[in-house]
């Protein structure tokens, strides 16, 4: 391992960082493999194992680029626009899913572009809000960071896939919760939200559509309908009691009563063959990871640097939180993956590339006190 760190090729890399990720991978592949003999579907892992190395080699490639051309406004700017359109283009040229037209279709694999449209609106949030540090106050900046978010929200949202739209709003949300920006402005846009929000529903919505925001956000209260996936992914948690019930032999997933095992509630999947000390296993693992996404954003050379940082650490926990929370019964069920433990290609490269861009940084970083850029960030004199 010492050799590893010495070595100038991926001198940028943590591999803090990469060696508590390692561990989730594992977790997610273990977990896939367990029901392929008893389904008529299988080749998850075998799949999975091929996107991890795909993600893994951008990992590392971007662990040895120089990231300062993102700061040039042009650049951003064209990587904003392609992304929105081909979010445009999926209402045209993408492939349903279960009620979702968020894929393009490309024979051997599909892509879902808003992944990285998530980490597109990171990058431009860190750009905005670093140019603008020492006028931040202004209100105008809610509105203009907020129309940046609100774009990729609305063509997200109408896909509809409801999941990502709102971890979109939560990465503008935490970002400008960290920039600076007046809470008593940031106060007055989400009291106006709110008030709209009792007007539509009091005067505009009418009784179906209340009962379906309603069987949304209390999916439980319909077990037999649209909280049926919600119900069996608490019943896989509840019955992985202390120490599980041990790998592949999960009932709720080998009996096929627990959907998108490998994907949206793999989490449950995991807690019912591990248990409650796996799962504490998982979350501390994952706080580790947030602690060094933090820690490297805090180096960064400059505010546009650190802001990314936080951004990805945002991003990163909005996912966790939300597909954890709709695993427990929590959260409403918004088909949101679970970082480096959930099947699929497109979160997986963009978790990876959203790293590996933070590990390029790393390059470059500054090694001055933690407190010193804590104030600078802070703007405290």
């Amino acid at each position: 391992m010492n050799a590893i760190k010495k070595s100038k090729l991926f001198r940028g890399v943590d591999w803090l960082l990469f060696f508590f990720i390692v561990p989730l991978l594992g977790a997610g592949l273990v977990t896939m493999n367990s029901f392929v003999t008893t389904q008529l579907q299988g080749g998850f892992f075998e799949k999975q194992l091929l996107w991890i190395a795909l993600s893994l080699i951008i990992f590392f490639v971007f662990s040895t680029i120089d990231f300062r051309f993102l700061k040039q406004t042009n650049v951003l700017v064209t990587l904003y626009l392609i992304f929105t359109g081909l979010l445009l283009f999926l209402f045209v040229f993408g492939s349903t899913i279960k009620g979702a037209t968020s894929w393009f279709d490309l024979g051997g694999f599909s892509f879902q572009p808003s992944d990285l449209m998530k980490l597109i609106v990171v990058l431009m949030l860190a750009k905005y809000f670093s140019r603008r540090h020492v006028e931040i106050a202004n209100v105008k900046h809610i509105l203009v960071s907020g129309l940046y978010a609100l774009i990729p929200f609305v063509l997200v949202f109408l896909q509809p896939d409801f999941g990502s739209a709102v971890v979109i709003f939560l990465i503008w949300l935490g970002m400008v919760m960290v920039s600076g920006i007046s809470k008593k402005h940031l106060a007055v846009v989400f009291t106006t939200v709110a008030l709209i929000s009792v007007f539509l529903w009091s005067f505009v919505f009418q009784p179906y559509q209340k009962a379906r925001i309603q069987s949304f956000i209390y999916p439980l209260t319909d077990i037999s309908g649209t909280g049926y996936n919600a119900y069996q992914s608490t019943i896989a948690v509840g019955s992985g009691q202390l120490l599980g019930k041990g790998v592949g032999y999960g009932t709720q997933s080998r009996l096929q009563f627990l959907p998108e095992y490998e994907t949206d509630f793999i989490f449950a999947a995991f807690a019912e063959e591990w248990g409650f000390v796996g799962s504490i296993l998982v979350f501390i693992l994952y706080g580790l990871v947030i602690w060094r996404i933090l820690a490297n954003a805090l180096l960064g050379a400059s505010n546009f640097e650190m802001l990314y940082g936080i951004g990805v650490a945002i991003f990163f926990m909005s996912h966790i939180v939300i597909n954890i929370g709709m695993n427990i019964g929590l959260l409403p069920v918004t088909g949101i993956t679970l970082p480096f433990m959930s099947y699929g290609g497109s979160h997986l490269v963009t978790e990876f590339a959203a790293l590996g861009i933070l590990m390029g940084m790393r390059n470059y970083r500054r090694r001055t006190h933690r407190d010193d850029l804590k104030n600078e960030f802070l703007g405290i004199e």
